[in-house]
């Protein structure tokens, strides 16, 4: 068990499992995810070894919610107004920058935000680093504009104390709701994104598009599905849900390593700030016949009548992809669905509906370690 002062003066209780032994907690996932998946064909599945996690030291990301006041601001959670700059889960390289950053919301009289009171302007801080380059990225999450000029004012400061420190930006989130960001975002650096590196697979990080806070699991996971797919008679792929594109352009790039010749890819995501960086991988690769969109992946989709990929990866967020697209895939009938999710429960509803569909291939990937929480792969193929 990891040492935290935090958790053991119930300051902060969100590693619920902290106290359980590892080789317990993964047992307790395998338990959970083959209680959902009972109901399936999985008489001839393989069940890969779970993808194990470090216990500390393994997010790439903090999350800080502001409290406290602008000359002695607070970085915590919403749990609590307990400072958590010293979390055993996020890099050793965060405990210098962390100080540094609270000065800064002091010299830019950046208020903490009260919740009860509705007056402050500073909500979030939200620090990002890549593991490939060690560069970081710092968004400030604010009510308002307000304090723009003087943020200006002391960055070249800042960025003066944090060499490190590439990408910049204020987000604006007006609302008083518990919601983490707004549409509205300013860069005040030239750079926008963070270059990170996956089995050498170039992605990128920008703001308001998501990124696994565990890169290790997280290149794990892409290199997994990579090898599931590399023998499989595939030269179209469709990558809905798909993020900056982590999924489809690993297999892509392993499949076109395995045959020598081109593989189309679609790779669909909502978030535009996701799609820009799936692109700007994709150029980076040399990769041809790739295509991303900024659309919903159900109404793309059910609105198909081109011919049908071999391969579906989907990837949605915890409500999984639900009965209508479940549907029209099982009708459409790809060869081969390769299903990544971070909620097993939506996932089996999901596969309910995939009736032409068998597991072939099942692995849990601990990307959440001390928490309840899972991600999933399983490959299916239609029989």
């Amino acid at each position: 068990m990891i040492h935290c002062h935090h958790y053991q003066k119930g300051d902060c209780r969100s590693c619920q499992w902290l106290e359980m032994p590892y080789e317990r907690q993964i047992s307790e996932k395998i338990a959970h995810l083959k209680d959902q998946l009972a109901s399936l064909n999985c008489d001839n599945v393989v069940w890969e070894r779970p993808f194990q996690s470090s216990q500390t030291v393994f997010r790439n990301k903090a999350k800080m919610v502001v409290s406290g006041a602008v000359e002695k601001p607070i970085l915590g959670n919403s749990q609590s107004s307990v400072d958590l700059c010293d979390c055993p889960l996020y890099p050793i390289s965060f405990s210098a920058v962390f100080p540094i950053i609270k000065d800064f919301i002091g010299r830019a009289g950046l208020v903490p935000y009260n919740v009860e009171k509705r007056k402050g302007e500073l909500k979030y801080i939200l620090l990002t680093e890549s593991t490939a380059t060690g560069k970081l990225m710092l968004r400030f999450v604010l009510r308002s504009e307000n304090k723009l000029p003087l943020i200006q004012r002391e960055l070249k400061a800042l960025l003066t104390k944090l060499p490190q420190l590439e990408v910049v930006s204020v987000n604006l989130q007006p609302q008083h709701a518990a919601i983490l960001e707004g549409e509205k975002e300013i860069f005040l650096t030239e750079e926008q994104y963070l270059l990170e590196n996956f089995n050498n697979v170039p992605l990128f990080i920008r703001p308001q598009g998501f990124f696994q806070t565990n890169p290790h699991v997280a290149s794990g996971l892409y290199a997994t599905a990579q090898q599931w797919v590399k023998g499989l008679p595939i030269s179209k792929v469709w990558d809905l849900f798909c993020g900056v594109g982590g999924f489809g352009l690993h297999c892509v790039k392993a499949l076109q390593e395995a045959t020598s010749s081109p593989i189309e890819l679609t790779g669909i995501e909502i978030s535009s700030s996701a799609i820009f960086a799936a692109k700007m991988s994709a150029q980076a690769l040399g990769m041809k016949r790739i295509k991303f969109q900024s659309l919903d992946a159900a109404n793309f989709t059910l609105n198909q009548h081109e011919t049908k990929p071999d391969l579906v990866i989907v990837n949605p967020p915890r409500r999984g992809i639900g009965q209508q697209l479940s549907e029209f895939l099982n009708n459409m009938k790809p060869h081969f669905i390769l299903y990544s999710s971070c909620h097993a429960v939506s996932m089996s509803k999901d596969l309910q509906y995939l009736t032409h569909y068998n597991p072939t291939r099942i692995q849990l990937f601990d990307m959440f370690p001390n928490t309840a929480h899972y991600e999933v792969l399983v490959l299916l193929e239609c029989c």
